[in-house]
């Protein structure tokens, strides 16, 4: 599963105001933007007037943030399963785990 890592950091934003942003259907020229270009910071409309647009070096040190929870998430997970292995659980014993 592919994590959509925008729309978890544009979470951490604005958090008083639930569905603050929305993306531009259109581009300046009046051009439809397809679907699968629109999730983009460029195409972030803030759908609460009241809502502050975090910039975009904001959302990107977000982002970032993310990904190496992640990737620091999953190191561990790993190190967890060696553990287990080191202390005589098998490969069996962990898939009936879920690990």
């Amino acid at each position: 599963m592919k994590i959509d890592y925008l729309q978890k950091a544009l979470a951490y934003f604005n958090t008083d105001k639930p569905q603050w942003y929305g993306w531009k259907k259109f581009d300046a020229q009046g051009n439809k933007i397809p679907n699968d270009q629109r999730m983009c910071y460029e195409c972030l409309i803030l759908n609460d007037d009241t809502a502050t647009m975090p910039t975009k070096a904001e959302v990107d040190a977000k982002i970032e943030e993310l990904k190496d929870a992640e990737v620091a998430r999953k190191v561990k997970k790993e190190e967890a399963k060696a553990k287990l292995i080191e202390l005589g659980l098998t490969e069996e014993h962990l898939k009936a785990l879920g690990i």
